[in-house]
Formats: C-alpha cells, structure tokens, sequence
C-alpha cells in the first residue's frame, strides 16, 4: 500500500504542477530533491511571481525510521518504526478575488519490533480560503467535495466537513481561517471499509482537486483591483499565518520532528500586513466575509 500510495503522488503532483503552470501562463515550478538524514525525503516544486499565483508549492515527501518523541507520546508507545508519505499544496494567488487554497493527502505505517504493520491509515482534505466571497465559488468548491465524498458514503461529506469547519478554525480569533472543505485523519481499515476502500476514496477526493480550484482561478484572475484590495488580502494573510504556525498540527509536527523548514514553510505567503486592531468599513465586502466566518455555513 505504501508503495502504490507513494505512486500515486508521484503521479497527482505531475498532474497538479502542469495544470498550474498552464493556468499561469508565465510562471514554472522550481524542483528542489531533498534528503531526511533520519530516513526518506521527498520532492518540493515552489512557483513564485507568476501571473496568477504570487506563491505556491506543491510537495510530496515520504519518510521512515524511528518513531519520534512526540509520536511515541501520541500513541503511547516505548519504541517503533513508522512511514509515512503524502502531498501537500498551497496557492497563494496574486488577484486578491482569487483564493488561496490548501490540500493535503497522507497516508501512515507504525511498525513492531517485527516489522510487521501494527496501524495503518489514510488523512487529508482541501479547503478554501478567500479574501472576497463569491457564494458561487465557495458552492462550487463544496459540490465537487461532496461529489467525491458521495461515490464512497453519503455520511462522508457531511461528517468531514463539520470536521474541517472545527480544525481549520482560529480560536484565538474566534473566526474560521476561510469557508471550509473536507478534513479527515486516521481512516483506518474497519469492518465496513478496507484498507484499500480507504485509498479509493482518499485518491477520488485527490483526484477532483483541479476542478473544485481551477474553474474558480479561470473566471476571477482578470478581475481588476486596487491597492485597498490588496491592502485587504495581506491582512487576511496575516490570519492564515497564524492559524499555520499556532494551531496546524502539520507545520507543528514537521517542527517538532527535525522536519525541512524549507518545505514546512512553504505554506506561508510572501507578503503580509497585521495592522493593529485593524476592522474592515461597516456594510462593505470586507466586513461581509469577516461576518460569515464568524461561524460555519452550509455552502450546499
């Protein structure tokens, strides 16, 4: 499973990083091959400065060896191995009435004395982030999810986008970090679903990814806008900055366990602004989308 997960990867970050750069129409991926000296690495591709997207990275690693501390801890465990790979992307788009986006898919192996696989599960979802609301996109986005979801279980969608409404949420601010999507973790074989129903699902929802975020790239790139729209986006940045390094179990793992620095903080925008105790105009788009993210809506 490992191996044909880690194929499948391989393949999805081809697709994704094509479709991105002709979207773009300027910009290319850089590649950057790295080494975890403990075990494993992985295949980062950054794009900065396009015409559409000021910054985006679209990574695939997998790594092996020793569980570490915090793992141990997590699971309750003395000692073990474990492997673990998967894809992680963000896009941070230049026209602030396109928005950024965020999608993972990871898959997980621990290991006895043996060698023998003790656990094993599948995690990941996509979500949305705006900086002006466009209904008709976030409901675009949300159909394409429960699309995918629906192939698989009617309880998926549903289940796992309450589950991304809570994780993806800024307690400090008492707001969602944006309009939500799918979040799942530890889907594990059970007696209703195998391991390999597991991966089917966890690679449909993967692989309809471009058309939930494309289309909506497409029809918004070409919208004009100005400095105050812009303003607007680098605050809201600053929001998803601090979700990112407060709150994200992905970035707080990756630091806790001698992870690429490069690579984990990928995620971040180049260009940001906190300005204090900053509140958009009363009755202006601005306020609408702070409005909404006050508490999770159904999108469809």
């Amino acid at each position: 499973m490992k191996n044909k997960f880690y194929k499948y990867i391989e393949n999805l970050q081809n697709t994704i990083t094509s479709k991105l750069e002709e979207v773009d129409g300027l910009a290319k991926f850089e590649e950057d091959i790295w080494e975890r000296k403990e075990g494993g690495g992985g295949r980062t591709r950054v794009i900065e400065n396009g015409n559409v997207f000021e910054k985006g990275g679209v990574n695939i690693s997998a790594v092996y060896g020793d569980l570490p501390e915090v793992l141990r801890n997590q699971f309750k465990v003395k000692e073990g191995n474990f492997f673990a790979c998967g894809l992680s992307l963000v896009l941070h788009p230049k026209n602030p009435f396109v928005p950024t986006v965020h999608a993972n898919w990871r898959y997980f192996e621990m290991y006895d004395e043996a060698g023998n696989i003790v656990n094993q599960w599948f995690g990941g979802g996509q979500d949305l982030t705006p900086y002006y609301l466009f209904d008709e996109d976030a409901t675009h986005f949300h159909t394409v999810c429960k699309s995918a979801c629906d192939k698989h279980h009617p309880a998926f969608y549903p289940k796992f986008k309450k589950t991304c409404d809570e994780y993806f949420w800024n307690s400090h601010r008492n707001e969602a970090r944006g309009i939500g999507g799918l979040f799942f973790d530890y889907q594990k074989k059970t007696e209703e679903f195998s391991i390999e129903d597991r991966f089917n699902f966890v690679t449909e929802v993967g692989n309809s990814f471009l058309e939930s975020y494309v289309p909506i790239v497409e029809k918004r790139k070409e919208i004009g806008f100005t400095k105050e729209h812009k303003d607007w986006q680098e605050i809201r940045r600053g929001r998803y900055v601090e979700f990112n390094l407060v709150h994200d179990r992905g970035t707080l793992f990756g630091l806790k366990t001698n992870g690429r620095i490069e690579s984990i903080l990928m995620s971040l925008p180049p260009i940001v602004q906190w300005k204090y105790n900053h509140h958009p105009e009363k009755n202006s788009e601005e306020e609408r989308l702070t409005q909404i993210l006050k508490s999770p809506k159904e999108w469809i």
